[in-house]
């Protein structure tokens, strides 16, 4: 038998609602005033890793389940989060994530130079350490310049750390850099009779690197969140072990390839030993790509301070680019006046432009 729907009210009929819709059921969200902030100091498959009353005596790690909301928001390693539910850090607890702090800074790249989906890296960090090796695997002007890029547009500082010094003497590469207002560390490896600090890994294998550079980069450190990015193979873990004491995974370099093999599969911060309060570095995987399609091009000048000067000389609205006819670039290079290097570095810089764009798409520091 139907039944008579003509007399039903409103208020009668209930809506499910839509279990796969992004619509919240309320405008109205919680201000969970109540909620506890936490720095995040790893993510990995969907759990975050959060540090709670940092430096008292209560600090404990809590792991953090992030809120539905917060689905699309990238959450990274140096986030501040808001975090509610069980936060007392005991094991088989699970908190959650409920809000992501403003950032002071935020270093993202995408996968290449024409793809506009943003990856984030870290975020609230000051110092980005640029590590690259002397030798094996080859350093590469082109990653170092884009990582410069990358840091002045997010607006933390650049310090560049040359390894494997022992290898090869990396000072004919670092005549590119020399003439710039950026930190240069050199790190060595030493023999195991020599005065040094060792940096053992999880699979056992060690490294004993000379004492001096490694406390001339603690100090560049100290009070600091810094990040440290670069090839795999270069030794950043190395580094890192060496620095925090901690026993991440390093590898070697495949003798084919000229490449090293990935041996940290997640970012993950740590904090300095012997430093002050505060001093944090975080280790990241090594990458091949650093795309900069998301960063204005007038701020890619900001990396290049030997050319800024007659750069903003030139006639209004150049490009810089090399189809520019009456770029004062060209017969400033041409001229000497930039230096040896100032050929290649005017090159990078047109490269990074998009002058050349097969140069340096795909691949990390080529050129």
């Amino acid at each position: 038998m139907a039944r008579n729907t003509e007399d039903w009210e409103d208020f009668t009929v209930r809506t499910r609602p839509n279990k796969k819709g992004t619509r919240p059921r309320t405008k109205d969200r919680p201000a969970y005033e109540d909620a506890l902030i936490g720095r995040i100091i790893t993510v990995d498959r969907g759990r975050y890793r959060a540090i709670l009353d940092e430096d008292t005596n209560d600090e404990r790690i809590v792991i953090a389940a992030r809120a539905r909301e917060l689905r699309r928001n990238p959450v990274v390693p140096g986030d501040f989060v808001a975090l509610v539910g069980d936060t007392s850090g005991e094991p088989d607890t699970l908190a959650r994530l409920v809000r992501i702090e403003d950032r002071t800074t935020l270093l993202r790249r995408s996968a290449d130079d024409t793809d506009p989906v943003e990856r984030v890296v870290v975020a609230n960090v000051d110092q980005l350490v640029i590590v690259v090796a002397a030798a094996n695997p080859e350093p590469r002007t082109g990653f170092i310049d884009r990582a410069i890029v990358a840091a002045f547009d997010a607006g933390i500082s650049p310090l560049l750390c040359i390894t494997k010094a022992d290898v090869r003497d990396p000072e004919p590469f670092l005549e590119n850099y020399r003439h710039l207002d950026i930190d240069i560390i050199v790190s060595r490896t030493t023999d195991e009779s020599a005065t040094g600090i060792d940096a053992r890994s999880a699979d056992g294998l060690s490294a004993r690197l000379a004492g001096t550079p490694v406390e001339a980069l603690r100090e560049h450190l100290a009070s600091k969140v810094s990040v440290v990015i670069g090839h795999s193979g270069v030794g950043k873990s190395t580094l890192v072990n060496a620095l925090t004491g901690a026993q991440r995974a390093t590898g070697n370099v495949n003798a084919v390839t000229g490449r090293g093999r990935h041996t940290s599969s997640s970012a993950l911060a740590l904090r300095i030993d012997d430093a002050p309060a505060g001093s944090w570095i975080i280790d990241t995987p090594g990458i091949r790509s650093f795309g900069l399609a998301l960063v204005d091009p007038e701020n890619i000048l900001n990396a290049f301070d030997d050319l800024v000067p007659i750069a903003n000389a030139c006639a209004r609205g150049c490009t810089h680019k090399a189809t520019e006819p009456q770029c004062a670039l060209d017969a400033w290079v041409a001229a000497g006046e930039a230096g040896p290097v100032g050929i290649a570095r005017l090159d990078s810089y047109r490269r990074l432009l998009g002058q050349d764009e097969t140069a340096e798409a795909k691949e990390l520091g080529t050129a």
